[in-house]
């Protein structure tokens, strides 16, 4: 080793490069493997934590749908029930109604006239209010 031969200087520093770059290179290299470890990790941990949540959300959904449910067949059968009572009650004041116009005709004549004077009466007042 001489100091005067340029070639063996310019090897050597050529080689401490060549050493520095491929040192950097792996260091480079294992940090990206560290950092990948540490993301798959996070990502598996997310996972997880989605996965439970998921499992107490799913149970609460599904008592949510039943009651849905539950609250939507009540209140059909409410709607029919009531419908089927007012049914009978409108079919019970029409047949008392032809038992009264059967038993007295001439009372349901004359009552049937008065409501019409009392309708005509009040539509002309209404008109001339109006006007």
């Amino acid at each position: 080793m001489s100091l005067n031969n340029p070639a063996d200087s310019a090897q050597k520093a050529a080689d401490a490069t060549k050493d520095l770059v491929n040192n950097a290179a792996e260091a480079a290299k294992e940090g990206v493997n560290a950092t990948r470890k540490v993301a798959s990790e996070a990502v598996d941990k997310a996972q997880e934590g989605l996965e439970a949540a998921q499992e107490h959300i799913n149970p609460v959904i599904d008592e949510l749908a039943a009651r849905a449910q539950d609250l939507a067949n009540r209140s059909i059968h409410f709607c029919a029930d009531s419908s089927e009572r007012a049914r009978r009650q409108i079919q019970c004041a029409a047949e008392a109604t032809n038992r009264y116009v059967v038993d007295q005709p001439a009372k349901s004549l004359m009552l049937a006239a008065a409501a019409g004077a009392a309708v005509a009466t009040a539509l002309l007042w209404g008109s001339r209010s109006r006007h």
